[in-house]
């Protein structure tokens, strides 16, 4: 990876990669609203080259995939379904039902689970039950009624994550067709209330496109990971930890920014030798040229271009930790120490590994509970409270020349 100095950044490198319009989703979007299952398995034989009758995953097919799954593989997706489930439990209890009154008037807060979502499971360059579980398990978690999976090429383990993780339907579908599907339903596949998951950039703009039809989490981008670290940083544990992101995608975007020129130049060295024995150095070596480390000149630099760049993935290797943690602002997740590997967030420690990137961390968080609830207000006003707030009403809408807002407040006000 090239090395600079703090100084020489430009603009170029708090860019984000936008989606660019691609016509074939709306073609695609299209035909699946108008033809349904026909488009569905049209594309499917088309970009995964599945001709399939029936493209549900049936009760013996799920039996099946437990069979060709190892027993020990079941109990560490189990295991980490345990984490994902407790994290998702204690985010929920902070979500709650109250109700205030406040002179005569009754406030109150209700919290409501989205009838039924659609999970999208990436399955193209390797299969992830590891997003199974993170989606899935939230949802479960919130109430959801009906959950559903869609996934292109599914393999065996996804199926079994799935079923784990408590999804309700699983569809051997996936890309563009998926997200029309799940959007607009077919005979097959139930139409869904709010899409959410990751997956690559036409699954990304399929999203952006049938958003407003459905709710959806947010659109996200290429995989992304920035490390701040001082001389107490490990190198081969940055190096390990670069590569792990650079190994998603040819655009993933993986940067380092540290105090010390010796750690630079290590962690430099750990990457050529950790790359050569690595099995994904192909996709790895592509991504690596996305990034760069930078040499700052204190860690309160650190922080400002860190909160700038807002990244999925923010790691802190230094001595001072705590004045990070209370200044840093702008992230997806935020992995603390040198042993905190951002590998553990994405599949076991507990908190959800579907994360805003291309900068989006600025105004969202990552995929939770949150995602799956309607916090829904209501209100009961009574005969005197109903004169005090009549008048400010019957104000305000005269200032905005609204006269049937003030009709409505005027004519309670005179009974």
């Amino acid at each position: 990876m090239e090395i600079i100095n703090s100084n020489d950044l430009t603009n170029k490198y708090y860019e984000y990669l936008e989606l660019e319009k691609i016509e074939v989703v709306n073609q695609i979007l299209n035909e699946v609203k108008t033809d349904g299952d026909k488009a569905v398995n049209k594309y499917t034989k088309k970009f995964d080259n599945l001709d399939l009758e029936n493209t549900l995953i049936t009760k013996k097919q799920i039996e099946d995939a437990y069979k060709k799954v190892n027993s020990e593989d079941v109990s560490i997706l189990k295991e980490a379904a345990k984490n994902i489930t407790f994290f998702a439990k204690e985010q929920f209890k902070t979500f709650k039902n109250f109700e205030i009154k406040k002179d005569g008037v009754i406030l109150g807060q209700k919290i409501i689970p989205i009838e039924k979502v659609g999970c999208y499971v990436p399955g193209g360059r390797y299969p992830l039950p590891s997003s199974a579980l993170m989606s899935v398990i939230p949802a479960k978690v919130a109430g959801v009624k009906e959950i559903i999976v869609c996934s292109p090429k599914i393999d065996s383990i996804t199926i079994v994550a799935a079923d784990i993780a408590g999804a309700d339907k699983i569809f051997n579908i996936g890309g563009i067709q998926a997200i029309g599907a799940m959007a607009y339903g077919t005979k097959l596949v139930p139409k869904v209330n709010k899409i959410v998951g990751p997956g690559n950039e036409f699954v990304a703009v399929a999203k952006k496109e049938v958003y407003g039809f459905v709710g959806i989490d947010f659109i996200a981008g290429p995989s992304e990971v920035l490390i701040i670290a001082d001389e107490t940083g490990n190198p081969e544990f940055i190096a390990a930890d670069l590569l792990a992101q650079a190994e998603h995608d040819p655009n993933a975007r993986c940067d380092l920014l540290t105090t010390s020129k010796e750690l630079a130049e290590e962690v430099n060295n750990e990457l050529k030798i950790q790359l050569e024995k690595l099995s994904t150095k192909d996709v790895a070596k592509i991504a690596l040229n996305n990034g760069k480390i930078v040499l700052v000149n204190n860690l309160t630099e650190a922080i400002k271009i860190a909160n700038r760049r807002a990244p999925e993935h923010l790691e802190i290797q230094v001595k001072d930790k705590e004045q990070l943690i209370s200044e840093l602002t702008n992230y997806g997740s935020l992995f603390i120490g040198n042993y905190s590997a951002e590998v553990f967030g994405d599949y076991c420690s507990g908190t959800n590994h579907t994360l805003p990137t291309n900068g989006a961390s600025k105004y969202t968080g990552g995929l939770s509970v949150k995602d799956f609830i309607k916090i829904l207000t209501y209100q009961e006003i009574d005969k005197n409270s109903c004169i005090a707030l009549g008048k400010i009403a019957s104000r305000m809408a005269d200032l905005e020349g609204l006269k049937g807002h003030k009709n409505a407040a005027d004519i309670r006000i005179k009974k």
